[in-house]
């Protein structure tokens, strides 16, 4: 019997062949004893129609083969395009307005938003538990798109709040929209604060505002979708701050800008490489209806360290 027969799973992007998952993946399967060792991409421009995207979901939903994806920067998208397709959304899909994790059981098709649960472990891998209380510090998230939204989700729902988290984006819209998914969660009114930039002068302007030791984060998705930072280069890190990129591949302007003031500020810099650990596995778990331990995380880990760039 061929591997095909027992299925593959989707990897739904931008450029997906050029993801290390794609040689990690079979390593993962072998560890996981997976049925099927088969990663297939599917490839969607940053603007793709609303269509492309019904089309796809359909073709998941259609194919006996297929047994779910994983989906990145279309998230979004997928939820505001196709989310009537699924039988299931769970609350985190409903109250974020996104969909990360594509599975099936049976003949239903379920989408629910992993990104607050894969953020939140992904920060308590370098973040001490009771670092806000201890510190005092704030923090920045730079965009406010779907990794944006999970990264503020989990610090209202932390145990160890922080009393200031800044959201920062490009446009209204996706301001407005972030403040929505709050209100229905009831998070407090006073613990994030919404700010509209227009440059990356402006957004620097914000980062000089930030108290020391803060959290500083690149959600923008440049660096990796496309070139660029939020920053400009001769924007200044707050002394001692944790500075967090959310990509672990691409041109990763924002990261190497935070390392070249590493030292000098003494910066504490960390790449998306935990991140993506985090976010494959409890998708990948999803998909095959597994239950991870933090063992088994740090057995993927091991296996997925000779693709790290």
């Amino acid at each position: 019997m061929t591997e095909s027969s027992f299925g593959y799973m989707g990897f739904v992007g931008v450029s997906t062949g050029s993801s290390s998952i794609m040689q990690v993946f079979p390593r993962w399967a072998d560890v996981l004893g997976l049925p099927t060792r088969t990663l297939v991409g599917h490839d969607l421009p940053v603007d793709a129609s609303p269509a492309s995207y019904v089309a796809l979901l359909e073709q998941i939903r259609d194919d006996p083969h297929h047994r779910g994806a994983l989906i990145t920067t279309h998230k979004m998208n997928v939820f505001a395009a196709a989310s009537e397709l699924f039988d299931e959304l769970d609350p985190f899909a409903v109250s974020c307005a996104e969909i990360s994790s594509v599975s099936k059981r049976g003949d239903a098709l379920i989408g629910r938003a992993k990104d607050p649960l894969t953020v939140a472990l992904a920060l308590g891998d370098f973040l001490p538990e009771d670092y806000f209380s201890r510190s005092g510090a704030e923090v920045l998230i730079l965009g406010a798109g779907g990794s944006g939204t999970a990264l503020s989700w989990a610090l209202a729902e932390r145990a160890d709040r922080p009393s200031h988290v800044v959201v920062t984006a490009p446009n209204q819209a996706s301001l407005d929209h972030l403040r929505q998914v709050h209100c229905q969660h009831r998070t407090p009114d006073d613990l994030i604060e919404y700010v509209l930039v227009d440059s990356a002068q402006a957004t620097a302007a914000v980062l000089a505002s930030m108290p020391q030791g803060s959290l500083v984060v690149n959600a923008t998705g440049l660096g990796k979708d496309r070139p660029g930072s939020p920053l400009a280069d001769d924007a200044l890190f707050p002394l001692d701050a944790y500075v967090w990129e959310f990509n672990y591949r691409g041109t990763l302007e924002f990261l190497h800008q935070a390392r070249a003031q590493a030292d000098e500020r003494g910066l504490h810099v960390v790449d998306g490489w935990r991140y993506f650990i985090h976010g494959w596995s409890q998708v990948v778990a999803d998909v095959f209806d597994l239950e991870l331990t933090p063992a088994i995380v740090e057995q993927l880990a091991d296996a997925a360290e000779f693709a790290r760039q």
